[in-house]
């Protein structure tokens, strides 16, 4: 199997990022390496599938994207941090379910690491600590694979997440790790998740290639066969 290849891609325009997920994944085949994008987005709502119009309040300066994920509404910023799971389920053995245990286990795990007790809750995907949403998931699979992926508050502006309702549930609340951890960096939880979610997905550390890489999406779309990162 084709060594998994985590990106580091920093503050990337949210639509471009998304054609270019979209690109990536239709270009795919059996030998295409699975990927894992962590970066950042400007400020932006986007409205998954099942989004309904009322769960936008007051959306203000802040664009709306409908996208085509699975889910209601959320809110992206500088922040948080945002990882997109290109993986070839058919390849890993993984169906959609399996794939959002992985996910929402590898948040609570890293978590757990520096003392935060969180868990997901059986009526809603994502990850909760207490009654308040940490991270947010909302997935779209394609020939056998999957994009989009997770979002988890880190340390970012929460005031736009009052002006709709998360993930279509009025009033819910929302928190961050820096709520409990006032010295966290999207670097490192970037970093931490990334080494966590490899390992779940059955990737070894020496099957990892850990790249930061000259790409914008704004201005170029990766080549789904890239040639060997330069690990770190």
């Amino acid at each position: 199997m084709p060594p998994l290849r985590i990106r580091s891609l920093a503050l990337q325009p949210y639509e471009s990022t998304w054609r270019a997920m979209k690109d990536l994944t239709s270009g795919r085949n059996e030998l295409t390496p699975d990927e894992l994008w962590c970066l950042q987005h400007p400020p932006i709502y986007t409205q998954g599938q099942a989004g309904r119009p009322e769960h936008i309040l007051a959306p203000g300066e802040i664009p709306v994207v409908q996208v085509d994920r699975g889910g209601q509404v959320t809110y992206h910023g500088p922040g948080q941090l945002v990882v997109y799971l290109m993986v070839d389920l058919k390849r890993a053995g993984l169906g959609v379910r399996s794939l959002v245990d992985i996910i929402e286990r590898s948040i609570v795990a890293v978590l757990a690491d520096v003392g935060i007790s969180a868990a997901p809750r059986p009526d809603a995907p994502g990850v909760y600590v207490g009654t308040a949403k940490i991270a947010s998931l909302g997935l779209r699979v394609r020939k056998g694979c999957s994009f989009h992926g997770l979002a988890l508050n880190v340390d970012m502006d929460m005031e736009p997440f009052g002006r709709i309702n998360p993930c279509g549930y009025a009033n819910l609340p929302m928190c961050q790790v820096r709520d409990f951890i006032p010295e966290a960096s999207v670097p490192e939880f970037a970093e931490r998740l990334g080494r966590t979610l490899a390992l779940a997905l059955g990737y070894q550390p020496s099957e990892t290639e850990h790249s930061t890489l000259a790409y914008s999406a704004g201005q170029a779309r990766p080549d789904p066969n890239p040639t060997r990162a330069t690990p770190d």
